[in-house]
């Protein structure tokens, strides 16, 4: 992989950006294997809309026409993680609906659990995301998805390590 990325520097912005969507294309994968999250767990994924291979609904489309944020806790169906993308059902209004979206159109991965989160900006430079400052639309799977997270995150930014 680092091979694809060699030029006259080592581009770590671009690696960064690579290994944190894997990071999150493996965990949802394990998700969709196991068919639930383990213990309280649940993910707030945002996205845009608008990128070339977001599949959602009409209806979802027109009321959320930028961004979107998704959450991914007790009801779900049809997980199914590709290398580019990934798919998955989840109840709006007590109607499933299936969701395909590619990697590179989330903005946001928030697991407030455990204080966990990434951010993916336009720059391509992901980093641990603030649960607490991330302003997020949350389109609600169940009624259990209302509970907010207890506690902030500690923000962690790749501009802090360089020069």
């Amino acid at each position: 992989m680092l091979k694809e990325h060699m030029t006259d520097t080592i581009n770590y912005p671009q690696l960064m950006h690579s290994a944190m969507q894997g990071l999150m294309a493996d965990l949802l994968r394990s998700v969709g294997k196991a068919g639930h999250l383990p213990g309280e767990h649940h993910f707030f994924i945002c996205f845009d809309t608008n990128h070339a291979g977001v599949d959602i609904a009409d209806w979802l489309r027109e009321r959320y026409p930028d961004e979107m944020t998704i959450v991914i806790q007790h009801w779900f169906d049809n997980l199914v993680v590709l290398d580019d993308r990934f798919s998955i059902t989840l109840n709006f209004n007590d109607t499933p609906e299936p969701l395909v979206i590619p990697f590179e159109a989330v903005k946001t991965f928030i697991d407030p659990t455990v204080e966990f989160g990434l951010r993916f900006d336009d720059d391509d430079e992901p980093y641990i995301e603030d649960v607490a400052e991330s302003p997020m639309i949350v389109i609600e799977e169940d009624d259990a998805a209302e509970e907010n997270p207890k506690k902030d995150a500690e923000i962690v930014s790749l501009d802090s390590f360089r020069k």
